[in-house]
């Protein structure tokens, strides 16, 4: 049960941002510590990702897990208007299908860092972070997802 009422509740999601997020703040200040240089929310690319990287030609959106039911534990979807809430949730992963699938036609690769890599916690340490994003940004690989979920991490050593 939510514990405001309705126009409270839509005016508190009404006014969560869409950019310089906890977990992108994060992941910028500690690639910019390590000498990474980037473009921030460059609108003139589709989806405008969180950082662009002109020398690598490649790309890095920051999701929050929530937004963009990425299915861990800060996933969650509302018990209150569950129909307008699933319908909200496909349509955006859809639309990040649409938009990774545009920045690969044009020569982009395509980085996803989700909110649980960064923060809470199943939130990795830093410097395992950048060291991991740096060799995707030297690799040759076109798309790549660093996900919170343990196993995947030991698995693949953090590339999903």
């Amino acid at each position: 049960m939510d514990t405001v009422d309705c126009q409270t509740r839509s005016k508190i999601m009404a006014s969560v941002g869409q950019k310089n997020t906890g977990a992108e703040l994060v992941l910028r200040r500690a690639l910019h510590k390590i000498g990474l240089r980037y473009n921030l929310h460059d609108r003139s690319l589709p989806g405008s990702p969180d950082l662009a990287f002109t020398r690598f030609h490649a790309v890095i959106f920051v999701h929050g897990c929530y937004w963009h039911s990425h299915g861990c534990y800060r996933s969650t979807v509302p018990k209150t208007r569950h129909r307008f809430w699933t319908e909200k949730f496909r349509a955006n992963k859809s639309r990040d299908k649409r938009n990774a699938s545009s920045l690969l036609k044009s020569g982009w690769r395509v980085l996803t860092v989700w909110e649980c890599v960064l923060l809470g916690k199943n939130a990795w340490p830093v410097h395992e972070l950048t060291t991991q994003v740096c060799a995707w940004l030297h690799g040759t690989e076109r798309r790549g997802q660093f996900s919170g979920n343990a196993s995947s991490r030991r698995r693949r050593g953090g590339l999903v």
